[in-house]
């Protein structure tokens, strides 16, 4: 159907459905009333009945509520589809048993109308579900038709844009929602077994630390003071540790001023978690029983597809350092201690960009970035960062050039990371200064010296790991989605022209 004419096919139904409604209106009806007293959802009711035989009418009295998505008028009978959140049952309707002037009504009913229908369980000939209507009413008014009656939410700009039509007529974004809400759940459940207490810590930050990433920037009108979006959760957590919660974390939005991509929303969702007493080692082992537990309580499998292999997250994550995958890539051992100017030489002659003002770490994560990273497919924990872009982890026992930190890729995708928090007060000024001579030297992304935690630290943090799990990636991951717009609600997007 051309444009134009599927355009004046839905203003023509608009138009007759509002002439419906002001009709119903005269005549004393109201087509939104205040509520609805629902005795079962539709899982119950299938639950229940599961087993029922075919032909069967039992004495068991119902009222169930949801939208109608498809009615087929047979004279005298009247089958419809009732959904709601989880579920979708069939209505059997009988002039019979309702009466003329509710089988007219209901006759009248739109696809797409919210509905309240008082019955009984039964099930067709055929076997079919049912509830035998003895009476309906309309809970709201469908002013405008679904879209899959004209011509469905084939753009999918439309589809974010209007998620609430894509949730109606969309089977596949409706199930990427459900896995998103059992995967925050179960991170919930394993983590209250550990002994984790869930907190909330600010919005509205004085200093945007925590993570190396542009931030959006506000004003407070009272207090006359600039202030950030959080990029991270991290430093209000471990003010936490401090002041000896030991096991804390948080589920919560974050917001970087950054572009958007398949894998990339200016706001999206983290958990991050800090455990006393524990080290990287600790949070990896976390990750995994995290990673493993989510699918399957999401999916009902630890099996999953990562670009058509199977992978099974049950499974123990492969370890790597940073420098031994360049290595792998470049054939020539790197190191964070190596003069800059070889490096630099290396990343040209892998076509890889540099800047004149990173050092050698730096360097180092952008020939992995650039030849390495988009090839871990399976679970893949690469440990070692250099110091330079590791402003806040531990220096490695065993190498000071290097840190206890990991990042975990799936599907060349960074879904996590985490490290053995620096806890010495002293070094993180110096790293701190550090971020601060970047930004100065004109890194947008780079930190500036957050004196308030800095006089945390001095109260004495415990040996600390932390973890940061993207939760948006993760659901990707599980649900077998391409982009992070599929599992995010409302993912930003750029202002709507209306006529």
């Amino acid at each position: 159907m051309p444009v134009v004419e599927a355009e004046h096919g839905l203003a023509a139904e608009r138009s007759r459905r509002l002439d419906q409604l002001a009709a119903m209106r005269s005549e004393g009806t109201n087509p939104y009333p205040y509520r609805f007293d629902r005795s079962h959802t539709l899982i119950e009711i299938r639950a229940a009945h599961a087993d029922l035989e075919p032909g069967t009418e039992t004495e068991v009295t119902v009222a169930v509520a949801g939208r109608v998505l498809l009615k087929r008028d047979q004279g005298k009978l009247i089958f419809a589809t009732l959904r709601d959140r989880d579920d979708e049952i069939q209505l059997f309707v009988s002039k019979a048993v309702v009466g003329d002037e509710l089988f007219a009504r209901i006759g009248d009913l739109d696809l797409g109308d919210w509905v309240g229908v008082h019955g009984t369980v039964m099930t067709t000939r055929k076997g079919e579900l049912s509830v035998k209507v003895s009476g309906l009413e309309l809970l709201a008014k469908a002013v405008r038709p679904l879209p899959d009656k004209w011509h469905g939410l084939t753009d999918t700009d439309t589809r974010y844009r209007q998620r609430y039509a894509d949730l109606i007529s969309n089977d596949d974004a409706r199930r990427a929602f459900a896995v998103r809400h059992a995967i925050i759940a179960s991170f919930r459940r394993t983590l209250a077994s550990k002994g984790f207490i869930e907190v909330e810590t600010p919005v509205l930050h004085v200093e945007a630390g925590g993570a190396h990433a542009r931030p959006f920037t506000t004003h407070h009108n009272a207090l006359d003071m600039g202030l950030y979006l959080r990029i991270a959760l991290e430093l209000h957590l471990k003010r936490l540790i401090v002041g000896g919660m030991e096991r804390v974390y948080e589920i919560g939005r974050v917001f970087r001023n950054e572009g958007i991509s398949p894998r990339h929303n200016p706001e999206f969702t983290m958990m991050e978690l800090y455990q006393a007493f524990g080290d990287y080692s600790d949070v990896m082992a976390i990750t995994e029983e995290l990673f493993a537990a989510a699918a399957r309580d999401s999916i009902g499998t630890t099996v999953v597809d990562v670009n058509g292999l199977s992978v099974d997250l049950a499974q123990p994550f492969r370890r790597v350092r940073m420098i031994d995958l360049v290595q792998e890539k470049t054939g020539v051992a790197v190191h964070p201690s190596q003069p800059v100017d070889d490096l630099r030489a290396l990343a040209a002659k892998h076509n890889v960009r540099t800047e004149a003002r990173w050092g050698s770490g730096k360097i180092i994560e952008e020939l992995f970035e650039a030849l390495a990273e988009h090839e871990l497919i399976a679970p893949t924990f690469v440990t070692g960062h250099p110091v330079e872009i590791s402003p806040l982890a531990r220096v490695d026992r065993n190498d000071p050039h290097l840190t206890e930190r990991f990042e975990l890729f799936v599907g060349g995708r960074e879904l996590a990371n985490g490290y053995s928090e620096l806890n010495d007060p002293i070094e993180q000024r110096l790293r701190f200064e550090d971020e601060q001579r970047a930004k100065e030297a004109g890194n947008a992304e780079a930190g500036t010296v957050d004196e308030d935690y800095l006089r945390a630290l001095e109260f004495g943090m415990p040996p600390t790991g932390g973890l940061g799990i993207g939760m948006d990636r993760l659901t990707m991951l599980i649900s077998n989605v391409p982009t992070i717009r599929d599992v995010i609600l409302f993912p930003t997007l750029r202002p709507e022209v209306l006529d």
